[in-house]
């Protein structure tokens, strides 16, 4: 293999790629990064038998062939590249990368102890990019972090027609997201259950272009759609600009969370997101860890307090539109600074209904006048 290529456009690529390299390969050869030249074009590959990932750019490929690196070592090497071209050449067991002044020798793995990638799965529909990053980014901190609860650690995607819902939970708060795709099918209806942390890394890293490609297997099906009768978790993939992904899907029973969505309120607050925001944070200063921030609203106003006793204290009053009976409610001050930082609006609606019971944080309104976006959040209990 003999291949030249754009350095600013290889780094960012072999850093893409990097991101499904595992943490402690399970064998040796998945450490390895894939490099691919054929066709004038470069494809570098990474998989850790869960996650896939694959970028491919254009490269003056003066002899083709492919080369299996250490990829860790060159997402490092890539990054502190001097600004010149980059020319690789693979024979035998290196791999000799040289820019400008710089060359590395790389030793090479074996090619055939390397899994097949797995194939893409049916397309599902489209959907922007940004406005699919920024439902991940709102759902995902919702998810749990308990890999004892692996159900619990992705985020739910539903497609019920030109219509995706992302729901996350961890048992304390409850995030939902709807927005708008194009399916490809008109009438597609599916539930899947995807990891977080993949779901995450690889909505952020595909803004690059207008829309990603949605592709789907669903559990006892292969990669091309097609029943084949046995177990199997099913796979999602993602499409854009040149790179692709693949995740396989978790198992398990999500809970129903529909139910958990108050139907009627007591009393409703409106405030400014961002006021809300800086007020917790100054006030959580005091609070010591796993210790709440009491919220007290009454008409036109918001007291906010923290830290009791003899330990440090701050109380802070803030204007806020309240409809209702003067309430009392305490949260943990990081779940409700991930609510509000997630809103994609000036304005926060929280909903209230019995007391000790959840509230609900939403956003502005979608086209049908309800919020695109819910945050429900489990109170402390407060001490009379």
């Amino acid at each position: 293999m003999q291949i030249l290529v754009e350095r600013d456009v290889f780094a960012d690529a072999v850093a893409w790629t990097a991101r499904a390299l595992p943490a402690r390969p399970t064998v040796p050869v998945l450490a390895g990064m894939r490099l691919h030249a054929a066709d004038d074009e470069l494809t570098l590959s990474s998989f850790d038998y869960d996650v896939s990932a694959q970028a491919k750019f254009p490269a003056d490929t003066q002899d083709a062939g492919s080369a299996l690196v250490s990829g860790r070592l060159l997402a490092e090497i890539s990054r502190n590249l001097p600004g010149r071209p980059v020319q690789i050449n693979s024979d035998g067991g290196r791999a000799v990368l040289t820019c400008g002044s710089a060359t590395f020798n790389l030793l090479t793995m074996p090619e055939d102890e390397y899994p097949a990638l797995p194939e893409m799965p049916p397309a599902a529909g489209t959907v922007g990019s940004d406005a699919f990053a920024t439902a991940v980014m709102q759902t995902a901190v919702a998810a749990g972090r308990d890999d004892t609860l692996p159900s619990l650690t992705g985020v739910r995607i539903e497609i019920e027609g030109d219509t995706l819902t992302l729901i996350s939970t961890d048992r304390y708060r409850l995030a939902v997201r709807e927005l708008r795709w194009t399916p490809a099918k008109p009438d597609i209806s599916a539930a899947v259950l995807v990891p977080a942390k993949a779901l995450t890394d690889t909505a952020r890293s595909l803004t690059t272009a207008a829309e990603v490609s949605i592709a789907l297997a669903l559990p006892g099906e292969d990669a091309r759609g097609e029943q084949y009768g046995g177990g199997g978790d099913g796979m999602i993939g993602f499409e854009a600009g040149g790179r692709r992904t693949t995740a396989r899907l978790l198992s398990g029973e999500f809970p129903r969370y529909r139910a958990l969505l108050p139907s009627a309120v007591t009393s409703n607050a409106e405030i400014s997101t961002s006021l809300l925001i800086e007020s917790v944070r100054r006030v959580a200063l005091v609070a010591e860890r796993n210790t709440a921030v009491r919220l007290t609203f009454s008409q036109g106003q918001l007291v906010l307090e923290a830290g009791t006793g003899d330990e440090a204290q701050a109380d802070e009053v803030i204007e806020a539109g309240f409809e209702g009976d003067e309430l009392s409610i305490a949260f943990n001050p990081t779940y409700l600074l991930d609510g509000l930082t997630a809103m994609d609006c000036d304005t926060t609606k929280i909903a209230f209904t019995e007391p000790g019971k959840p509230a609900l944080l939403t956003g502005k309104p979608g086209p049908d006048g309800t919020p695109d976006y819910r945050y429900l959040l489990m109170p402390f209990r407060l001490n009379s």
